[in-house]
């Protein structure tokens, strides 16, 4: 399994949303999104480059496998 590397914001978007994430809002320069089951928001920063450990932390807040995040990633 290839690590995970950062990338940018708007990709985050996409595999988060397409995971079921659904915005909420924009607070300053970080998008806040609602995922059903999760612990608590998922927040994504609008960075160029969205960094390693904040990409982990989103897909444990809603329980995302490294392989579901790694598939998602392959149809963006």
């Amino acid at each position: 399994m290839p690590a995970v590397k950062p990338t940018t914001y708007q990709i985050q978007v996409k595999i988060f949303e397409a995971a079921g994430c659904i915005y909420v809002r924009t607070q300053g320069d970080h998008l806040i999104y609602r995922c059903p089951g999760a612990i608590r928001p998922v927040i994504i920063p609008k960075y160029r480059e969205v960094p390693v450990f904040v990409i982990q932390n989103n897909m444990k807040v809603i329980g995302m496998s490294r392989e579901t995040y790694f598939q998602l990633l392959e149809k963006i």
